[in-house]
């Protein structure tokens, strides 16, 4: 049971005294003092009324014989109760072993010896009150804020999910400029310009996902012996367009040897991509980008170093904290939300390392440097060999994309179409099961967050069709938070492809159904 709400009953205090008037006369004392008071006969009632709230409980040790165990259960009972203050009123001498076992399993007592003068009892009364209201107060305003921080976590999720769908239907618009026929520069070049516009935007939606997530200590590595060359290579590949966008010049200088880490690879590489693109960002158009690591001792110590704006001295302290940016940042073109390097510091922690910033101010450039624990090398079981060439499909594998949101489906659909799939296209999920039982697609693309019949009922439904038990069902989704995935594979989904997706992932969606139907 929680304490209501009520400031009558949160500051009342519960006296046990059961021998004669004794309560009775204690309660009339302390009430003429203008405390709230309430008798209770026995611990039986003195437990109703700890339930229905109180601030501290006034009782006599002859209350508590054969009862300290009763009344220890009862603070067990409710963990708001257990620092609930406790007088104990004693025979002179206090040392009987009930107010020795009181004094002990109880927790907060406070022992006053009779004969007490009241003025002496209302001022320790009055204290136990006050000191509990403050801690009453103290746990409100946390549960306050843990309220707030979920909400704030909701907002993101949803924000992120919003953002989300009007981006799917530009991000397929944008590829299908690319891979249509009009070869035109002009063309050619607003769908670049318009496809890194829309990157942009869906890493700072990522962004904010990360750092809630980070914030909430909801990130979980997954190590593995990984290559640091492996690490940069990825990083450069993810930062390269806007790398190439500000035509810097990149240089990189790995160690000879074979460096070895013991790391989340996807997590590693998001750390040397983010100080990457913090450096295409702050660096004017046709500067130096410079990635160089060497080891020292047990550690690899790895540099990007840039020749753009430099640090002022003053924002050096705190550049790894959220949202710190530089003066003039909101001019850039490339913006940012000011959190990137705190995702660094963040995952690069995590990893057992540390990150540090330096520069030599205004216009000199700036340095970040990444420290990382290194294991030794990990034997290689053999040397794999190539994979062979899949063979030419009989046939273009049939697609059914299913969303309500009609830009986004038929912007999917179209292309699938140039990619290499034969396509039907529905905008609700009674629509959906007549299609794939009429057609038995290969691949489904689903909606989640569908009127009427949401992704995941169709997903259960699909399920239980026997012409369907090969098709492969996938989830594309704003919503893409690690307890979406599990209830998306809890529905059934092969997939989960968080919007907008990506062409390379729905290539090799395509790649590995041609691979089953050669």
């Amino acid at each position: 049971m929680t304490e209501p709400a009520d400031a009558a009953l949160e500051g009342r205090l519960l006296i046990v005294a059961p021998v004669g008037k004794d309560a009775e006369l204690t309660a009339s004392r302390l009430r003429g003092a203008g405390m709230q008071c309430h008798v209770c006969r026995d611990l039986a009632m003195l437990a109703r009324e700890v339930g229905n709230g109180a601030a501290g409980v006034l009782i006599t040790e002859e209350a508590l014989v054969n009862g300290t165990g009763l009344l220890q259960a009862l603070l067990a009972h409710q963990p708001s109760w257990s620092d609930l203050p406790i007088l104990l009123l004693t025979r002179p001498g206090a040392d009987s072993s009930i107010v020795a076992m009181a004094a002990r399993t109880l927790g907060n007592v406070i022992l006053l010896e009779r004969p007490i003068r009241v003025a002496a009892l209302v001022s320790a009364a009055s204290s136990a009150l006050r000191a509990r209201s403050r801690q009453y107060e103290s746990r409100a305003q946390l549960v306050s804020l843990e309220d707030a921080d979920r909400r704030k976590d909701e907002f993101l999720a949803t924000l992120a999910h919003e953002l989300r769908n009007p981006l799917a239907p530009i991000r397929n618009s944008v590829e299908l400029l690319r891979l249509a026929g009009d070869k035109q520069p002009v063309v050619q070049n607003l769908a670049d310009m318009m496809g890194r516009q829309v990157a942009h935007i869906v890493r700072l939606v990522d962004d904010l996902l990360e750092i809630s997530r980070i914030t909430r200590g909801a990130i979980e590595l997954r190590r593995v012996p990984v290559q640091l060359a492996a690490v940069v290579s990825s990083a450069v590949e993810t930062s390269r367009t806007i790398i190439d966008a500000g035509q810097h010049r990149l240089e990189m200088s790995l160690p000879a040897e074979e460096v070895w880490l013991d790391a989340d690879p996807t997590r590693l590489a998001q750390v040397i991509s983010n100080l990457l693109n913090n450096a295409a960002k702050y660096t004017d158009p046709g500067g130096r980008i410079r990635v160089a690591a060497q080891l020292d001792g047990g550690e690899v110590v790895i540099e990007v170093r840039d020749t753009g704006i430099g640090i002022p001295a003053a924002l050096l302290p705190r550049v790894f904290e959220m949202f710190a940016q530089g003066s003039h940042a909101a001019a850039r073109e490339s913006g940012g939300l000011g959190i990137g390097l705190t995702l660094v510091r963040s995952l690069v922690e995590m990893h057992g390392g540390r990150v540090t910033a330096a520069s030599d101010g205004a216009g000199k450039g700036s340095v970040l440097t990444v420290r990382l624990p290194v294991i030794g090398p990990v034997r290689q079981a053999g040397t794999p060999q190539p994979a062979p060439a899949p063979a030419a499909m009989k046939s273009l594998p049939r697609i059914l994309v299913v969303d309500d949101n009609h830009d986004a489906a038929d912007s999917l659909g179209a292309l699938l179409e140039i990619i290499g799939a034969r396509v039907i296209v529905a905008h609700d999920g009674p629509t959906a099961l007549e299609l794939v039982e009429a057609h038995q697609p290969d691949i489904v693309f689903l909606d989640i967050g569908m009127p009427q019949m949401d992704g995941y009922e169709v997903a259960r439904r699909i399920r239980q069709l026997p012409q369907a038990a090969d098709t492969i069902l996938v989830a594309l989704t704003g919503w893409g938070q690690e307890k979406d995935r599990l209830q998306s594979e809890a529905a059934g989904f092969d997939r989960h492809l968080v919007k907008p997706a990506d062409l390379d992932a729905l290539r090799a969606l395509l790649a590995a159904v041609g691979q089953g139907r050669r």
